[in-house]
């Protein structure tokens, strides 16, 4: 527990120090709640930048303590309104960490977030400890963004924290930054109204969902969209930025951010909102637009060849499985926020809420959307529009031209920037915007707030979490164990609490797998078993008719002494299976 907050904190306090000293350098004299994805941003892009460098991690986080340091002191005699800042903000993370934190309550412990629901938690472990050793892995050839993994060895390195742990705090902290972010739409509203607002928007449903099967990468492209949408908004309209040259130099670093993390299909989202944004304003502010392309090209360079590389990765092949985790296709009205299952995979009507509440729940937020739309069209929400224009055509694409995985984190990607559409109908009410006014007596709002609400906090108290520890030779195991039957006795902490069959089913795909309690196993496997595999020294006739054939702490591997015929009586663990869970 310790471990994960402290790594959360590391994470929020770096991003926030971070992204305000950023802004201050472009002359922001006051805060700005865009703080969070800019400093983000950074924070990948340094930490994927001098992880191989000598020091590794150790260097990382000298650096980024040091740009911390840097960062408060650019900012802090600017900024005059800290404690108005202080008010919102410190609710807003509180309540997010409180959210964000429901997984680890209900489940009782610490651990990977998503085991059972989404395995690929486990090559992000692999990948960052092979970085963490200085060794190339799979995704590091492919040209795979590793800039979050990076800021894990980082955290490993550097303040001893576990890479498990390291992953669930910035996971966490992203779910504190994205409302904070949000904050920054609702500028003219009370804190009664602006709050909880930004709780919604920073973490609807469907991010909520992509949260509890551990998937940090797609709610860190949600933030950054909605990040580089409001850094538009506030280039355009807030007065103070509007005079200043570099003002379009925070949405740059935000597009910087978000290749090192999410590499270049990051940039179809904030390349297609910026070119729609053009084209919807009247005016071309030449200058600060090549300002802060120059800035956005020097940040990227470096990852150019790796991003080009990055283009053969499977997950784009539209002839592939594509099914991922998935079920089946998502449906797009899960993206509105009114879904009310704890599982966003399963299609209406087959959890324990009938069909009809969906599609009521559906029908009542889209035209609560249609409306919102409508009146930002009214107001010239132009950074709005254009953002919501470009995910609803990068969807549209995906659903017809790729597949129902990458359909679906599309959705995900889309989800904060509907609610803020819904949401925008508040805007009616600030000081500035009174060209439309919320439907009726705002009953409306608070309805879908309510249920929205109600079916992320579901999402979230959903979220298995699986062991608390990770070792990547387990999976080293995985080509010596795959033509013959293996029995797994695992702890009974790991099956009972700790999703451990699933885990290790994942971990060991591809082979003939049994998994049982150690506490169950009083007798020698059936015949044609070949390997055990256990952390128990103390079974009996493990050294009778076993000896011991690798050390892969903490696990031990046995082999029988006699070869058994055949391909033995466990199951063949395919990873189609293992991918989608029970």
């Amino acid at each position: 527990m310790i471990a994960t907050y402290s790594a959360a904190l590391a994470a929020i306090v770096a991003s926030l120090a971070i992204g305000q000293g950023a802004l201050a350098l472009c002359g922001m004299r006051r805060w700005s709640w865009l703080a969070p994805p800019v400093g983000l941003g950074l924070l990948g892009a340094i930490s994927w930048g001098t992880a191989r460098l000598p020091g590794e991690g150790v260097l990382t986080a000298a650096l980024v303590a040091a740009l911390v340091v840097g960062g408060v002191m650019l900012w802090l005699p600017r900024v005059g309104d800290a404690r108005e800042a202080l008010s919102v903000g410190a609710p807003v993370g509180l309540l997010a960490a409180a959210v964000g934190s429901l997984p680890f309550l209900v489940e009782g412990h610490f651990g990977i977030l998503g085991t059972g629901f989404n395995p690929d938690m486990s090559q992000h472990l692999l990948a960052t400890a092979r970085l963490a050793d200085g060794a190339e892995g799979e995704l590091l050839r492919q040209g795979y963004p590793l800039g979050p993994h990076a800021l894990v060895v980082a955290l490993n390195d550097g303040f001893g924290i576990g890479l498990v742990q390291g992953f669930g705090g910035l996971t966490l902290a992203v779910a504190v930054l994205a409302p904070l972010t949000a904050l920054a739409a609702f500028r003219d509203l009370p804190p009664s109204r602006r709050i909880p607002a930004a709780l919604l928007v920073g973490l609807p449903y469907l991010v909520a969902s992509y949260y509890a099967q551990g998937s940090f990468k797609e709610a860190m492209q949600a933030l950054f969209l909605l990040g580089f949408v409001l850094a538009l908004r506030e280039a355009s309209r807030n007065p103070e930025w509007h005079v200043l040259p570099l003002r379009f130099v925070p949405a740059a670093l935000i597009a910087v951010g978000s290749v090192y993390v999410y590499s270049f299909p990051g940039l179809l989202w904030l390349g297609g909102a910026l070119v729609i944004w053009l084209l919807l304003e009247r005016t071309l502010p030449v200058r600060p637009l090549l300002l802060a392309l120059a800035v956005f090209l020097i940040g990227v360079l470096p990852e150019l060849g790796r991003m080009i590389d990055f283009q053969r990765f499977e997950t784009f092949d539209p002839s592939g499985p594509g099914l991922g985790n998935l079920f089946g296709q998502l449906s797009p009205f899960a993206a509105l926020g009114i879904w009310p299952s704890g599982d966003f995979r399963l299609a209406p009507g087959d959890g324990a809420v009938p069909a009809a509440v969906y599609y009521l729940g559906a029908a009542f937020a889209t035209a609560l959307l249609l409306y919102g739309l409508m009146c930002c069209w009214r107001r010239f929400e132009t950074a709005i529009l254009a953002g919501i224009t470009a995910a609803v055509g990068l969807y549209v694409a995906a659903r017809v031209g790729g597949t129902p995985y990458t359909a679906a984190k599309a959705l995900e990607i889309a989800a904060p920037l509907v609610t803020l559409s819904i949401l925008s109908l508040l805007l009616g009410t600030g000081r500035v915007w009174r060209v439309c006014s919320p439907i009726g007596d705002k009953g409306a709002i608070a309805a879908y707030w309510l249920a929205a609400a109600g079916c992320s906090l579901l999402a979230f108290a959903n979220a298995p979490v699986g062991p608390t520890e990770y070792s990547p030779r387990l999976t080293g195991l995985r080509l010596l164990i795959a033509a013959d039957s293996t029995l797994v006795l695992a702890p009974d902490r790991l099956i009972d609490e700790e999703q451990g069959e699933r885990y290790l089913a994942w971990e060991l795909r591809g082979g003939r797998v049994c998994i049982e309690r150690e506490r169950e196993k009083g007798a020698a496997p059936p015949p044609g078993v070949r390997f055990v595999l256990t952390i128990d020294t103390s079974v009996r006739w493990l050294r009778r008719d076993f000896e011991l054939r690798r050390v892969a702490l903490p696990y031990l591997l046995w082999e029988r002494r006699s070869d058994p015929p055949g391909q033995g009586p466990c199951p063949l663990i395919a990873v189609r299976q293992a991918r989608q869970g029970p």
